[in-house]
């Protein structure tokens, strides 16, 4: 058995994942601090990949990068590189797509925030930066980790946008979700059915892992109502 698509998989979800968490914490804190109708309006633009099918934003990531289109002609002419069917070509894909359960968990953690500790801080002349990553970061801890959990889970799972963007090459840009649909179709069920209880036991893991997070985030607010 071939475990190429399996490292593959956590590569390419770990890197995405690193992208995510940072840019949907910075997404998530900036734009909760916007006027309401443009804060409305970003909403509606950053999590539209979560209810888009993924082939569309497959479809509108190869109309952005690849080698005939200006961005990728671009890169491909002064750079040599071609953004399109290389294994982290798929990166592209997973971040946009797991995105948005980063930024709106984020953003559900930090508007339940207790402002009166930043507040308390800045009194004491802290900056905010300093409140940031001492203050708010440690208070909303739990809900950003669940948020990078399903992000994680979410890149690892991928399958549309990334069959598109990236395709399926054995040993190059195979992932577990590509090669399953591909043994599927060759009709080769038993090493489909081996990488889909491979995904079902990774999943089943990750699912825990919220789960941890989730009641430690609960036996943490009961703590400071008592």
């Amino acid at each position: 058995m071939d475990w190429f698509p399996l490292l593959n998989s956590l590569r390419i979800a770990a890197i995405s994942t690193v992208v995510i968490f940072f840019t949907g914490i910075f997404a998530a804190y900036y734009i909760a601090k916007l006027p309401p109708v443009l804060k409305g309006i970003l909403d509606v633009v950053l999590t539209l990949p979560l209810v888009l099918p993924p082939t569309v934003v497959g479809y509108l990531l190869l109309r952005l990068l690849g080698p005939t289109r200006p961005l990728g002609a671009f890169i491909l002419e002064h750079f040599g590189t071609k953004m399109v069917m290389t294994w982290w070509s798929a990166i592209f894909a997973t971040v946009v797509v797991a995105f948005p359960l980063m930024f709106r968990t984020a953003r559900g953690a930090f508007e339940a925030f207790d402002r009166d500790l930043a507040d308390a801080g800045r009194t004491l002349g802290l900056s905010n930066t300093w409140i940031f990553w001492h203050v708010r970061m440690p208070a909303c801890r739990q809900g950003i980790l669940a948020g990078a959990v399903l992000a994680f889970a979410r890149a690892l799972g991928e399958y549309g946008a990334t069959s598109m963007i990236a395709g399926y090459t054995p040993g190059r840009t195979a992932t577990i979700s590509t090669t399953v649909y591909q043994l599927w179709r060759t009709n080769n069920d038993a090493l489909a059915l081996r990488w889909v209880l491979v995904n079902i036991a990774i999943s089943a893991v990750v699912l825990m892992a919220v789960n941890l997070l989730e009641r430690r985030n609960k036996n943490s607010r009961r703590k400071a109502v008592g």
